[in-house]
């Protein structure tokens, strides 16, 4: 295994001394303050003489995006949105299941329990993001989310989100353009208050790029996505480092989800005679490319590389599938624990095999895991105690925490940078040769990737 370290930029850690509200399309900070600020400003009060009972002054004191407040013996609210249906829901149930575990691992938050509400569905879309998205914001007693599963429902999620001033957390979106692209200037779908435990795409196309170039010695690639921001948005960070290293990737194109047939495509793909091809595409239109790139004439030879939205039981368990290499992020949590819970990777595996009856179905879980006990964590250290018993959450303070929380987590060090990139960079890159072995934990490890800080 060789260990590489790529002088990537990591930008520092800032503590939000103010919020772009207009980075999600929304300058308008009015809209943002809470009830009691609203309700103030209706009765009118004459009684301006004291500073003290200036609404306006009132509301800097709350924070510039109101809070939320919850009486004794009431629950603190969190939602779970994740792809829960549908041929991703082995994507975002682990995801889901992790927080959960989370949740009962953390317990209280200051003598208040914490509930996850009905989980939500994001549908792995644009549309399923939205639309859960919208049922959130409606709530006002939500101090926080963690989700989305994708990054195509991500974008008009956190959107929204942001714009209702709340928080969100993800554990497996990884499109730059969430975060930051290239590193250190904001993504083009960048909004205040979007966070994510999951890598950005920016380190597993170089990984992916660099693995290809230096280690297998290919200069001639094609590159096949399917229109989703996460499919296209790391085909677009492997052809930029390829090209980068000195490579060609000859054809760049896509399949639709839903196809069946994808000999046209790779037709087209055959006819610039790449030496390999990468497919970073979810089952079952994967599978697809796999049982049929084989039949094409020109195909019969060339590498065939996807990544971790591939690894999964329903790939994995078909014939087709041996030869595939596999990137995405590390899953060597060995000897990781989460310092806040103090759960071991170990302890975690066992507990939602005993809960749930069943391993985890994709590779996030650990990332969902750690995404909960960050916002816990947070809540925690900015929640005060009112004198009559009630817990309140500035929702600015809480922003400010988590791009400044810090801690060791089942994935490695938790650290936000400002545009909201908490996680690890760590890219591993698997062989699979035995279609009998569906746990990728198991699959041998032939290239690590190390971004530098």
């Amino acid at each position: 295994m060789r260990m590489l370290r790529k002088g990537v930029r990591t930008a520092a850690i800032v503590a939000a001394a103010s919020l772009v509200l207009t980075a999600c399309g929304n300058g308008d900070t009015a809209d943002l303050t809470d009830d009691t600020e609203a309700d103030a400003d209706a009765t009118g009060d004459e009684e301006t003489d004291d500073p003290g009972d200036d609404p306006d002054e009132d509301a800097a004191e709350a924070g510039d995006l109101g809070s939320v407040t919850y009486q004794e013996g009431e629950a603190i609210q969190i939602r779970s949105l994740e792809a829960i249906s549908g041929d991703v829901a082995f994507l975002g149930i682990p995801n889901q299941r992790g927080t959960e575990i989370a949740i009962a691992d953390y317990g209280d938050v200051q003598g208040f329990a914490v509930e996850l509400g009905t989980p939500l569905d994001d549908l792995c879309s644009a549309d399923g993001g939205q639309s859960a998205a919208q049922t959130i914001v409606s709530d006002d007693t939500v101090a926080g989310v963690i989700g989305t599963s994708c990054s195509g429902a991500g974008v008009p999620a956190s959107e929204l989100i942001s714009s209702a001033g709340m928080v969100m957390v993800s554990a497996s979106n990884t499109n730059p353009a969430l975060t930051q692209t290239p590193f250190g200037t904001e993504g083009e779908n960048f909004s205040e208050g979007y966070y994510r435990t999951a890598h950005n795409d920016l380190y597993q196309g170089a990984a992916v790029a660099e693995f290809v170039y230096e280690e297998l010695g290919l200069t001639q690639m094609a590159a096949i996505h399917d229109g989703d921001p996460y499919t296209d948005g790391l085909t677009t960070a492997f052809q930029d480092a390829f090209t980068e290293l000195g490579g060609e990737v000859v054809v760049y194109t896509a399949v639709n989800k839903g196809d069946t047939d994808m000999v046209p495509v790779l037709t087209e793909v055959a006819g610039e005679n790449p030496e390999g091809i990468f497919v970073p595409i979810f089952p079952p239109e994967v599978n697809r490319v796999a049982e049929q790139y084989v039949n094409v004439e020109g195909l019969e030879d060339v590498v065939m590389i996807s990544a971790d939205g591939a690894q999964v039981e329903g790939f994995l368990e078909i014939a087709e599938a041996e030869g595939f290499y596999f990137s995405g992020p590390s899953l060597q949590f060995e000897g990781n624990n989460n310092e806040i819970t103090d759960k071991s990777a170990t302890d975690f595996l066992e507990d939602y095999q005993e809960q749930y009856g069943e391993a985890p179905s994709a590779a996030f879980w650990a990332h969902a895991y750690d995404a909960t006990t960050l916002l816990l964590q947070a809540i925690d250290n900015v929640a005060e105690v009112g004198d009559d018993g009630s817990l309140t959450i500035d929702r600015a303070a809480l922003r400010d925490e988590l791009y400044s929380t810090s801690f060791q987590g089942l994935i490695g060090q938790i650290t936000c940078d400002e545009f909201g990139d908490c996680g690890a960079g760590e890219i591993q890159i698997i062989l699979h040769e035995d279609s009998s072995v569906t746990d990728a934990t198991q699959i041998p490890v032939v290239y690590t990737f190390v971004p530098s800080e």
